[in-house]
This record gives C-alpha cells, sequence and structure tokens, in this order.
C-alpha cells in the first residue's frame, strides 16, 4: 500500500510526461474502458433539482466535487442527454488527458482553474451560460484542498446570474487513490446514487465579508450530499 502511493505520487510529480501516439492510444483505451466500467454500475438517481429528463427551461451551473469526476461524464450523458455545455478543466499537462476524454463524451472544454478563475475563463463560462447551455465546476480543483469551495464559482455565479446545482456521487464500494483528494474510483458492479441538489442562487455581494459568507453557504449546500469523506 505504502509503495503504491509512493508510486502514485512519483507518477504525479512527473505531471504524467506522456506525449504523440502514446497519449492518443492511452486516451482511446481509457475512454472505451470507462464506458465500459460505468455499464457495469447500478445507478440510483435523487433529482432534486427536477432535471432529469426534463426539457430544458434555465442553464445552470454545475459544481461537483474533484474527488467525485471519474464517472461524472458518463453520468452527464446518460441522465441529462438534453442537457450540453462545457466543463472547466485544468490547463495542466494531466488536464490535457481529461480534457480529450471530457469531449470524447461530447461535451466541450474550457482550460483554466476553478480556484483562481481568470478573466478569459470568465468571460467564456459566462458566454456558454448566456449562449443557453450549462458550465460545469470542480471547485476546489485542480490542486485543493479537498472540500474547500475556491472563489471563481461565486465570481462566476454573480457575474453570470446562473444558478449553481451542487451534484455529488456515492458508492457502495470504491477505491481511494493516493492523491491530494483522495480520488474515488468505483469498484464494478458497485451501487453509485447521483444526488442533484435544488438550485442554489448566489447573491451580489459589496464586501468581502459578504463575499466569504456566499462561498462557506454555497460550500455547505455542496457539503450537505457528501457522505463518504
Amino acid at each position: 500500500m505504502g509503495r503504491g502511493k509512493s508510486l502514485s505520487q512519483d507518477l504525479a510529480k512527473e505531471k504524467l510526461k506522456i506525449e504523440g501516439w502514446l497519449a492518443r492510444w492511452l486516451i482511446a483505451f481509457g475512454f472505451r474502458l470507462l464506458q465500459l466500467w460505468a455499464r457495469t454500475l447500478r445507478f440510483e438517481i435523487e433529482d432534486r433539482a427536477g432535471v432529469v429528463g426534463r426539457r430544458v427551461t434555465e442553464n445552470y451551473i454545475g459544481a461537483l466535487w474533484h474527488n467525485r469526476l471519474l464517472v461524472f461524464p458518463f453520468v452527464l450523458r446518460r441522465f441529462l442527454p438534453q442537457r450540453h455545455g462545457a466543463a472547466l478543466i485544468s490547463a495542466s499537462r494531466d488536464g490535457d488527458l481529461i480534457a480529450d476524454v471530457v469531449q470524447r463524451f461530447g461535451y466541450d472544454v474550457i482550460r483554466g482553474s476553478s480556484s483562481r478563475l481568470g478573466t478569459s475563463a470568465l468571460l467564456h463560462l459566462t458566454g456558454v451560460l448566456m449562449s443557453g447551455s450549462d458550465v460545469v465546476i470542480t471547485p476546489d480543483g485542480p490542486r485543493g484542498p479537498a472540500y474547500e469551495l475556491g472563489p471563481g464559482i461565486i465570481f462566476l455565479a454573480q457575474k453570470s446570474g446562473a444558478a449553481v446545482v451542487p451534484m455529488n456521487l456515492e458508492y457502495s464500494h470504491c477505491w481511494r487513490l493516493g492523491s491530494w483528494d483522495r480520488f474515488i474510483v468505483p469498484r464494478p458492479f458497485a451501487k453509485v446514487r447521483v444526488l442533484i441538489n435544488r438550485p442554489y442562487r448566489v447573491t451580489v455581494t459589496t464586501t468581502p465579508e459578504e463575499f466569504e459568507s456566499e462561498r462557506v453557504s454555497l460550500q455547505n449546500a455542496m457539503m450537505a450530499l457528501v457522505e463518504m469523506r
């Protein structure tokens, strides 16, 4: 176990220096493997927002903690095929691989950090929402701390006026990696509970104290869905 953790840390330090044909092959193989893996899982949906199977009448900012990300693109395409949009993915080399997989599931990708949302990414995400599509963000990514909501999603909600929909995946059986967020990998044939909370409307703030209060409130709304930490 200790050696496995050390190996994962060494790989992280090396930033997964995989390029060219090998990278393309790994992405294609990983995408196919993820599709097959996800099909062994048993999904249970708890839709408090009333968006599954419904016509799109409003566009949202979907928020999911980083360590629940693995099968989330599959969930979007299987249970919310009528909703289209873009995911914010880290601009790191590791993010290159993730971005390619996300695009293969039919989602657009915007590169940037959810904790330090730059002006260019903020404008791009706002444009996606105003064009009639959704945005998906992992607000504690790409480096954490785990379950600590970065300010970027608050800025985006205030600028765009879009409500945030907290989402979460809970697994009956899983593995935990040795990463900063103890990334979760569901075991084959596990039950997956997909939790979609009611839309959270971020209010406009005028002081740092009000902004921090809003950040903590949204963080609490997301944590209210989390059972396995």
